[in-house]
């Protein structure tokens, strides 16, 4: 009986601290090639963080509400380091319809978040920006 206890009770403070992940938001991606930028939810799924398109603007900031790559997910399996950082997830370039390997990198309101090949040699990113 106490090992139920026991077990429930880390169990309940693993999903508070998964709740409680500090890249949890929703992020603003820096424009693309033709100035519109988009609203990236971050989220724990799980024991990660995950990441899904939210909204579409274009570049004078209004919204797009028939944007084709609305609510799916951007990013998926980023595993939480211990000093701000994110690694071992996927994330997906909508303009492309590639995935690539990625991590991220936490410092206050900026979240870096790179799309990596050649086994993280090689990687191109953005800063977001944290909207809430």
């Amino acid at each position: 009986m106490n090992r139920l206890i026991l077990a429930a009770a880390l169990g309940l403070g693993v999903a508070g601290a998964a709740m409680a992940d500090p890249a949890a938001g929703t992020w603003k991606t820096e424009p693309g090639d033709t100035g519109g930028y988009l609203h990236v939810a971050v989220a724990p799924c799980g024991s990660n963080v995950c990441g899904t398109i939210k909204t579409a603007f274009d570049k004078d900031g209004a919204e797009q509400t028939d944007y084709e790559h609305k609510g799916k997910r951007m990013l998926w399996d980023m595993q939480p380091g211990d000093d701000g950082s994110y690694s071992g997830g996927q994330i997906w370039a909508p303009d492309s319809g590639k995935t690539y390997g990625s991590k991220m990198s936490l410092s206050g309101n900026a979240l870096t978040v790179k799309g990596c090949v050649a086994g993280g040699l090689i990687c191109r990113g953005q800063t977001w920006k944290r909207v809430d």
